[in-house]
């Protein structure tokens, strides 16, 4: 029986610790700009359109659709995906593909956000609907 990956742990700081709380919970969560409305994502304190400092944390579907992908077949863990995704709310985020065959993978497929667990907060990626 093949033994399960494990995971790096993330880094984590003040700014993020909601975000790893909420990972925690299995809630995905994004930032949200009240002064201009953006939604942005990775967590920041800071609005990247607007910089404004009135951000806000709300909790996403974790839907979304491939962007792009580039398939990574020599790594020394074995082949995996690497992708762009776009959640539902807007905003794009790097992240990997896991849980599926990649070779059937496409641009414009539906994805979820999944957990993995780490030694600390779980990581999220993205798997096939």
């Amino acid at each position: 029986m093949a033994a399960a990956k494990k995971y790096p742990m993330p880094v984590t700081n003040p700014e993020t610790k909601p975000f790893w709380d909420a990972a925690a919970l299995g809630k995905f969560m994004i930032k949200r700009c009240t002064a201009c409305g953006e939604p942005h994502y990775f967590p920041r304190s800071i609005c990247p359109f607007c910089f404004s400092d009135q951000t806000v944390w709300e909790q996403a579907s974790g839907e979304a659709s491939i962007y792009t992908f580039s398939l990574m077949r020599k790594s020394s863990t074995g082949p995996y995906a690497i992708a762009y995704v776009t959640l539902k709310e807007g905003p794009s985020l790097q992240t990997n593909i896991v849980d599926c065959d990649i070779e059937k993978l496409k641009i414009g497929q539906k994805v979820k956000v999944v957990f993995k667990p780490t030694d600390g907060a779980p990581l999220p990626f993205f798997t096939p609907v």
